[in-house]
């Protein structure tokens, strides 16, 4: 079939999954049906989403209005273009910040200045507005048909497409194509995480709550008893939103006196002690100088140095996949060096003064003399170098001699981590050079992704070193949480256990313990233990019977590198698709051109898929990967029918054919 004659016969696509992924592929397609203008050409579309249809089970609306946003509401848009003279549309939207704005003068709601921050669930509300605005501005032939479901399978049909099974609504849905935007997953149990489930089983006194969204936590007086003994695990954004929970969240409140936030409790709050590997809360991010459009500009990470890496590493070993300690790491860390200096020198000296020191920090870069030589010359001999991972490690290798001593340098670490934050991101060195761990992730994407670096290289170096440093610095929560937390340490609803935490299970005296080996008598007995961090995407963990189907039948599969050259492998858990516009590749490693999936599903193959929106005024990647499958999905053909290999899927295509 040519693709004219494609773009003429009937079309039928499911989007499984309507947060923000899914979301921006349909404002996409309807944006270029649009613009094509195919009146004649029926495309019939299905948004299936099994918890809100526009919103998604993160931003679900429903949720408590405590779970904030970490990024501010200016920098935050689902629309793929700016407004302009028209109505919202496919195309030409109000960000974020400008719908809450549009919305408190229409309908009186608590207006947000464009560096606030918003809760998940107006912005959950705002998605819906936008999934609105789309069924509004369908063209003719084109129909969008919102399923509130839960897919459960999905399979192949001799003809040519695919036949889904819904767990409640009609069972003969079938389609030409499909995408899997199937969001955050619900992982099956680990080791540990099993025995906690067995352990609290047998001694229904106690609780243990998985990772999960806080939204969809058991975190009523029955599974967390008011006065009792909670622990949190991690101490990352996921920690903040079960503190609101626990505090805010049962009648608890903050006020302002002489400058401090007080906390003000209820008396049906739990004592919440919290654990992690660093012994710190994830720091906050800082106050927001910048517009929607800025980012960093990499000197040092380029697209030419990583090519140039990559031709050295041919040269070297045969292969040119990348060492991230040697030929990536360094690099970022002149990135992050070079922001944080000159914004010393602006601050100092000037706009000017910044401008030629930064001349001569690039030049210098890469040679240690050379630096400290410009250091010395320019008067920054007394500014403390930048450790990213010092600074994610502060307690690192520190002994305690009481709970009050540790408790006492954290304090004090919180609060010269919110004075550096109240600097902001453009006058404050520390957080304006801790932004470019931001701003420079597509340039970190194109040495990680598809396997751009060595297998264990990846696993140890990336994965194990930089990646908790990484997601510790990058992506703090806003001040005002910092100061919450501050508040609550104080009054003595919150405990940091300390850094190394470790976890025990005493079968005799039928308790959790937790405590810190650097901290001395900071052990504690535990009602409930809370699990805190965000699941980690698994392709052979996902609990969802979707995910679960596609991979018994061999229709998706795990994203496997293999290295000859170095002899090394790393089986990634991420789902395998291509490149742009991401096709599936099933078990055979057959491309799959009618199937897609886009997002947190293909985390391993491709780095941080967990990003929720646009930014206003920026090709940004989010927009340029939903395109790249809205474009696919108009233009290219499906495949041929072939036959289905599967006995399972065949069997059940056949007993859905006697029933038609």
């Amino acid at each position: 079939m040519t693709r004219d004659a494609y773009r003429a016969r009937p079309l039928s696509i499911a989007i499984i999954g309507t947060g923000p992924r899914g979301l921006s592929v349909l404002e996409r397609l309807i944006y270029r049906l649009r613009r094509l203008d195919l009146s004649d050409r029926v495309v019939r579309v299905y948004a299936i989403d099994a918890v809100e249809v526009g919103a998604g089970r993160i931003w679900r609306t429903d949720q408590p209005d405590w779970f904030t946003m970490n990024t501010v509401v200016g920098q935050v848009t689902m629309y793929s273009g700016e407004p302009d003279d028209g109505p919202a549309r496919p195309g030409a939207g109000p960000s974020l910040g400008q719908w809450i704005a549009e919305q408190a003068r229409a309908h009186g709601q608590q207006p947000l200045g464009s560096d606030d921050y918003a809760s998940r669930q107006r912005y959950g509300q705002y998605l819906r507005s936008v999934f609105d605005t789309i069924r509004q501005h369908l063209p003719t032939g084109t129909e969008l048909l919102p399923i509130h479901d839960r897919v459960t399978a999905l399979t192949p049909r001799p003809e040519g497409g695919y036949h889904l099974e819904l767990e409640h609504g009609q069972s003969h849905l079938t389609v030409d194509k499909a995408v899997l935007a199937t969001g955050h997953p619900t992982n099956a149990p680990t080791a540990f995480e099993r025995e906690l489930l067995d352990f609290t089983a047998r001694h229904p006194h106690l609780h243990y709550l998985p990772a999960d969204s806080a939204a969809e936590m058991d975190l009523s007086t029955t599974s967390v008893p008011p006065g009792t003994a909670v622990g949190i695990l991690g101490m990352g954004l996921s920690f903040y939103d079960v503190m609101l929970s626990l505090t805010i969240g049962r009648g608890g409140t903050f006020t302002t006196a002489d400058g401090s936030l007080v906390y003000h409790p209820s008396g049906a709050e739990p004592h919440l002690i919290a654990a992690s590997r660093s012994g710190l809360p994830i720091p906050a991010r800082g106050r927001n100088q910048k517009s929607p459009q800025y980012s960093h500009l990499a000197r040092f990470l380029t697209r030419e140095a990583l090519a140039a890496a990559r031709g050295r590493r041919y040269l070297l070993t045969g292969s040119p996949r990348l060492d991230f300690d040697e030929d990536v790491l360094p690099l970022l860390l002149r990135e992050v060096e070079h922001v944080y200096y000159t914004t010393h020198v602006r601050n100092r000296s000037g706009e000017a003064a910044a401008e030629t020191f930064a001349r001569g920090h690039l030049a210098a870069a890469g040679d240690p003399r050379a630096v400290h030589k410009l250091l010395a010359d320019t008067g920054l001999t007394d500014v403390d170098p930048l450790d990213i991972f010092a600074l994610a490690r502060p307690f690192a290798h520190r002994h305690y001699p009481t709970p009050a001593a540790f408790r006492a340098e954290l304090l004090q670490h919180i609060r010269h981590d919110l004075d550096q934050a109240e600097l902001g991101n453009h006058d404050g060195p520390l957080k304006t050079a801790l932004d470019v761990l931001r701003d420079i992730r597509n340039i970190v994407r194109e040495a990680v992704d598809y396997g751009g670096l060595l297998p264990d290289s990846h696993r140890q170096a990336f994965l194990t070193r930089f990646l908790p440093v990484n997601a510790l610095l990058s992506a703090g929560p806003p001040r005002d949480r910092v100061r919450q937390m501050l508040a609550l340490i104080e009054a003595g609803l919150v405990e940091v256990v300390g850094p190394d935490a470790r976890f025990t299970l005493d079968e005799k005296a039928a308790h959790i313990h937790v405590h810190s080996p650097q901290v001395d008598g900071s052990g504690r007995h535990l009602h409930t233990l809370i699990d805190a961090r965000i699941p980690t995407p698994h392709l052979a963990s996902d609990t969802s019977p979707l995910i679960r189907q596609l991979v018994a039948d061999g229709i998706v599969s795990e994203y496997v590198v293999e290295d000859l050259a170095c002899s090394q492998r790393r089986d990634t858990g991420g789902m395998a698709v291509t490149p742009a516009p991401f096709y599936v590749v099933n078990h055979a490693g057959k491309v799959l051109t009618d199937l897609y999936a886009i997002g947190i599903p293909t985390e391993h193959t491709r780095w941080f898929t967990q990003v929720g929106s646009s930014r206003p005024g920026v090709n940004t990647l989010f927009y340029r990967d939903a395109d790249a499958i809205a474009e696919d999905l108009l233009t290219t053909p499906a495949p041929h029918p072939v036959a289905v290999s599967s006995p399972r899927t065949a069997v059940a295509l056949a007993s859905r054919t006697d029933q038609r």
